[in-house]
């Protein structure tokens, strides 16, 4: 009974409790029920004790314990409900909810304050749906809550992001008389604005039209750009200063930030003014927002030289410094500021710590990414879910995915969602597929709900449409349907799998596009041959008065570059100009390619003249625009500039001069350039591997063309036809038959350009039977009608094999109207079987298309001088000089 005076009870209080020793020694030896003298004193002191020590704020669980245990001993625990509600507080603060729960049970008779805190408590806890339950247990016992009950309840529903048991709260509170209490309608609105979107925050900040509360107005302006509404927000800021409202530090700081996610800095600059006239320029929340500001728009400079005016800067302020840096991907100078920071003494917190894993994957900082995680271990924070994400994507832009694997198996987080959002999209940044499939059927068999993030990442990895049609079904079930990015992530990957009437029907019930929505559209039209809709997409876009982005105008541009209409593809340069994006590199990427496809090599070569940074792409499609229109020399000048600029040469660009110097018939170049790809390593390419079969095919090289195809990973179809062409062009029709077969056992559909080696093979070989069924499984088992080609083809089959009247009978059959190319075919067929009759048919055939053909004249002429027809040579060699005509001298090389 008397441990109170022992001198070791001193050492388990505050030092500033000690002076209240004696009247708690003094309770002791008073019996339960003394005096009323008595008892008002040893309340009073415990009052003061209570305060004191709530003013201090340094009790802990320990310290509470040793309380509690001396109340009960003395019996006086009961004795006054301020003294136990004040006991469970602190149990509370010092996060022993157990404690308290116990404490709070064995209350005889709590009052309003016991639940208050027991609600509050709880959510400090971080304990949120408790904070509900408590709720809804102190609303069925017939206790009426008051403001602090409701504003710690809309907190708990606010972090849980439900938005209808807000609902519910929020009318109870206008049925008990608290409508126009601010403080309730301000937590309202924080959680609509996070939940249900602006519009429904509006409508609680709507419900009293003329609010003089400065807490609502910085509610509704904050939760505006928490939402990404900034525009809104700033308007809500002009209405606010219209009325008789001053706007406080919160106000100025919610709009600066607003400014900076616009990058509006002259606006910005101008709401920092009117912060100083208000005598609020030198706060801190209002100093940080600036120097964020200047941070998202660029401007370092004038960001640096506010943070060094700011008197006093906290734990934000340096994390916004530093963040500016990341953001303008000057990674030395955040390690600078955060070595200040560390020397200042101000203690980093977990953002701070995401800004500087992010500055870790800027250049040239990754090396400092194993150093970053070591001290993150050291300092203890690792287990924090947004730390540990963070690590994740830096690992994942590293491309390190085992250790994304490593991080995310060792969290204890496993049911929070945003963890496995991070590491889907960590599989898909990194095209694994097959773990991302895995990590998404995991995470339903442990009975999680994916998010928007979820299902988004593990769309763009997607290329089978049976497993998206289930991922769709699976988005119409929970209602991710509704979430535009999971809509424009399932569009794109219905385009990508070439279900564009799918895709374009997703597009259609998106209920709110936005930009993105509209350009992945478009792209997906654009490249999968359907120029025509991308292009009217784009008018339709442009009608509903919606601004096109960067990403939308390249779409377009694309489409333009299929249909060569260089026309509209200059609208589209001027309306880029007009919005001050006529210097954007990856536009003018765009515009170079365009002109390039389109034949205007002048205009591509201007724009690629004044671009400030002449990437890979924009050489790369100049280049290939070279190549392609025959400008040989001007092609290998500007590729030797790439070679000189340390420009890394992608399998595009390369294939582009490959087929530009198989046109010069030079095969010391084509050697050299062989030599280059496989010193970059592109010789497994397929279009690099294409483009040297045919090389080495112009230049009658068979072997090397088989060993350039058998260098190629996986061949494509552009490949297998390369190859099977060069040998029907080499008179090797066996080959080519037997790398067709080969072909059909890779499961490689053939295109109509196959078919023009197969058939040729076939003529070389004599095998007219088997032309016959390649010509037919054209149709009936491909769904590719033949063209001129293919009938000239079997024409000249006929022709080699003597069966010039079955020819004819062929042409005369076919379900198109035979050309030039066919009837010459039939007419150098004549020639070699010396079938005068039908060789005069087949020329006239083809003066009656083409009266100007020299080309036919001089065979049908050499034909009649074969058969000792002099007159008639006479008569053709004649009616030549009449119109003009006269023979081609031949030439070579040698």
């Amino acid at each position: 009974m008397n441990f109170l005076t022992h001198q070791n009870f001193h050492h388990t209080i505050p030092s500033f409790l000690r002076k209240f020793v004696s009247s708690l020694a003094f309770a002791e030896k008073a019996s339960y029920g003394c005096g009323k003298i008595e008892t008002v004193c040893t309340q009073l002191d415990l009052f003061e004790i209570f305060n004191e020590w709530r003013k201090s704020g340094k009790f802990t669980i320990a310290d509470t314990r040793v309380l509690h245990a001396h109340l009960v001993k003395v019996a006086f625990l009961n004795s006054d409900i301020f003294i136990v509600n004040s006991l469970t507080d602190w149990y509370l603060k010092s996060s022993a909810v157990d404690d308290a729960v116990k404490l709070f049970v064995e209350i005889p008779d709590p009052n309003i304050v016991s639940w208050n805190i027991m609600i509050s408590g709880v959510n400090h806890n971080f304990l949120f749906e408790d904070s509900w339950r408590y709720f809804c247990q102190m609303h069925s016992l017939g206790f009426v809550p008051n403001r602090y009950t409701y504003g710690s309840v809309l907190s708990a529903c606010n972090a849980l992001g439900s938005a209808l048991y807000g609902e519910l709260i929020y009318c109870l509170s206008v049925k008990n008389g608290f409508r126009s209490n601010g403080y309730i309608r301000a937590g309202m609105i924080d959680l609509f604005a996070k939940s249900s979107g602006l519009e429904a925050a509006l409508r609680v900040f709507g419900d009293c039209p003329l609010d003089e509360n400065v807490v609502c107005w910085n509610s509704v302006i904050s939760g505006a750009v928490k939402g990404g509404n900034d525009w809104a927000a700033l308007e809500l800021f002009c209405q606010m200063r219209r009325g008789s409202l001053v706007p406080n530090s919160f106000t100025f700081s919610s709009a600066l930030t607003a400014c900076g996610a616009l990058e509006e800095v002259a606006l910005g600059k101008g709401i920092r003014g009117l912060a100083i006239k208000h005598g609020v320029g030198q706060d801190v929340f209002v100093g940080t927002a600036v120097v964020d500001l200047y941070g998202k728009c660029g401007d370092m400079e004038d960001a640096t030289m506010e943070f060094s005016r700011m008197p006093f800067l906290n734990v934000v302020s340096w994390t916004a410094i530093i963040n500016g840096f990341v953001h303008n991907d000057d990674a030395i100078s955040a390690f600078e500021f955060l070595r200040e920071m560390r020397n200042s003494g101000e203690e980093v917190n977990n953002y701070t710590i995401t800004s500087v894993i992010n500055a870790c994957v800027k250049w040239p900082m990754p090396e400092l990414a194993m150093p970053v995680h070591s001290w993150i271990l050291k300092s203890g924070l690792s287990m924090d879910p947004a730390i540990r994400a963070s690590l994740i994507n830096m690992y994942s832009k590293l491309g390190a995915v085992d250790f994304c694997e490593k991080l995310f198996l060792d969290s204890w987080t496993m049911q929070d969602v945003g963890l496995w959002a991070v590491m889907l999209s960590a599989f898909a940044q990194n095209q694994c597929p097959e773990k991302a499939i895995e990590l998404f059927c995991r995470m339903l068999l442990k009975g999680l709900k994916p998010d928007q993030f979820c299902a988004s990442s593990i769309l763009s990895v997607l290329d089978c449409v049976v497993l998206g049609i289930q991922l769709h079904s699976h988005t119409l079930k929970t209602g991710l349907i509704f979430d535009v990015s999971v809509g424009s992530s399932l569009l794109t990957m219905y385009s990508k799998c070439r279900s564009l009437d799918e895709s374009y029907k997703v597009f259609e019930e998106i209920p709110e596009k936005d930009i993105v929505s509209w350009a992945s559209m478009i792209f997906g039209f654009s490249e999968n041959g359907h120029a025509e809709k991308a292009v009217k997409l784009f008018r339709n876009m442009l009608l509903k008065e919606i601004r096109p982005d960067q990403a939308t105008l390249v779409g377009v541009l694309t489409s333009f570059s299929a249909l060569g209409t260089s026309l509209k593809g200059k609208e589209v340069h001027g309306y880029a100009i007009r919005k001050g994006m006529g210097n954007e590199t990856l536009l003018c990427g765009a515009l170079v390619n365009m002109y390039a496809k389109c034949g205007s090599l002048e205009l591509a070569r201007r724009v690629f003249d004044i671009m400030t940074h002449k990437d890979q792409v924009s050489r790369s499609a100049l280049v290939s625009g070279y190549a392609q229109n025959g400008y040989t020399q001007e092609a290998l000048i500007l590729f030797h500039e790439m070679q000189m600029s340390d420009l890394q040469m992608d399998s595009y660009t390369v294939s582009s001069i490959i087929g530009a110097v198989t046109m010069l018939n030079n095969s010391r170049i084509g050697t050299e350039l062989h030599c280059l790809v496989l010193k970059l390593g592109l010789h497994s390419e397929g279009s690099v591997g294409s483009a040297l079969i045919a090389l080495y095919s112009k230049y009658g090289n068979i072997e090397d063309c088989r060993k350039a195809f058998e260098q190629i990973i996986n061949p494509d179809v552009i490949g297998w036809t390369t190859m099977i062409t060069s040998y029907a062009q080499h008179g090797m029709g066996a080959e080519a038959l037997r790398h067709y077969e080969l072909m059909q056992n890779e499961r490689i559909n053939p295109d109509s350009v196959t078919f023009v080696g197969v058939l040729s093979a076939c003529s070389h070989n004599g095998l007219v039977e088997e032309g016959y069924l390649h010509l037919g499984s054209m149709s009936s088992k491909y769904g590719i009608d033949p063209g001129h080609r293919h009938y000239a083809c079997m024409v000249d089959l006929l022709g080699r094999a003597g069966r010039l009247r079955e020819a004819e009978r062929f042409i005369n059959d076919m379900p198109i109207e035979p050309d030039v190319l066919i009837w010459g075919t039939l007419l150098a067929a004549c020639k070699v079987h010396g079938d005068v009759e039908l060789a005069r048919l087949a020329a006239k055939k083809v003066f009656d298309v083409e009266p100007s053909d020299t080309g036919a004249s001089i065979s049908l002429s050499n034909i009649y001088a074969d058969a000792g027809q002099w007159d008639e040579v006479l008569e053709i060699r004649s009616l030549m000089k009449g119109t003009g005509a006269d023979k081609e001298p031949g030439w070579s090389y040698v």
